[in-house]
């Protein structure tokens, strides 16, 4: 993170400002839903359904509108970050005759500044975006309905305990990875041709990554679908027992949906800031951190 600030300082607030304006629209669509479906249709007024379905749509298309700017500003910052890495590399002074040294910062140069560099834009405004609308969406449908704070949290907390003991999995996978992977670059600078223990050792290392990363998902998607058939099941139970509307169901299940995303981006950027802190400190001590931030 030190890093990060270093390089994009001011670009950061920026950034923080268009996710604010993002996560602020969050909770419009679903009150807008509840009231078309309680409102409008229940009095039948067409004209009022017609101008809710437009604001609808105009708070879509602003959201969306304000993604765009975040993303290709995040985008820039990204690419200005892994300029700067790989600029880094020009200084470092080797023996030309070093084959291995060579192949290795051949690696550093086109595999490892990218994902560094590619973390850099969405740092900090990415998880103030995810937390923001996990904030606004579970205290509107807390606002509706307490008991969907209850359910949100059963959605949620399962996963704060499972989530970090998988991650640290694949990161000790990660750092072997990199090591492995800069070994068979300077293999193929020096032979023309990579060792097959080396090419079978990476092989291993990322199907160890790609199962605890796909069981992780699987977990995850299963909270949210149980989740889900709870509010389906408690919110139509209480329906037809007249103590909440229909709408409100509607307003709570779509909110459940809404959850499941930024809750899966948050732990993406968890997963990359834990995988790039490890790639972005070797890369560090491969270059001596020469003008590298560390702190």
């Amino acid at each position: 993170m030190g890093f990060v600030l270093r390089t994009s300082g001011r670009h950061q607030i920026a950034l923080a400002l268009l996710a604010a304006g993002v996560f602020g629209l969050s909770s419009v669509p679903l009150e807008l839903q509840r009231r078309i479906v309680n409102d409008a249709i229940t009095s039948g007024a067409t004209e009022t359904i017609f101008w809710l379905a437009a604001a609808y749509a105009g708070v879509a298309l602003l959201e969306q509108a304000l993604k765009l700017a975040l993303n290709l500003y995040r985008a820039w910052v990204s690419e200005d970050a892994v300029r700067s890495l790989r600029r880094t590399l020009e200084d470092i002074q080797e023996d030309a005759g070093d084959a291995g040294a060579a192949g290795k910062h051949a690696a550093m140069a086109v595999a490892e500044a990218e994902p560094i560099g590619g973390f850099v834009g969405m740092a900090i405004s990415e998880p103030l975006l995810q937390i923001g609308i996990l904030v606004s969406v579970i205290g509107y449908m807390t606002y509706l309905e307490p008991w969907a704070l209850a359910l949100s949290a059963g959605f949620l907390l399962p996963q704060v305990l499972f989530v970090p003991l998988m991650q640290r999995a694949i990161n000790r996978r990660a750092e072997k990875r990199i090591r492995v992977l800069r070994r068979v670059s300077g293999d193929i600078v020096e032979t023309g041709v990579p060792t097959d223990e080396r090419i079978e050792r990476v092989f291993e290392l990322n199907m160890g990554i790609y199962k605890i990363k796909y069981s992780m998902n699987l977990l995850m998607n299963f909270m949210h679908y149980g989740a889900v058939a709870v509010a389906l099941g408690v919110g139509g139970w209480f329906a037809t027992q007249n103590r909440i509307e229909v709408g409100t169901v509607v307003a709570v299940v779509s909110g459940l949906g809404k959850l499941n995303d930024p809750w899966g981006d948050l732990v993406n950027w968890a997963r990359e800031l834990s995988v790039d802190s490890v790639k972005y400190r070797l890369f560090a001590d491969a270059v001596g951190r020469r003008g590298l931030a560390t702190a």
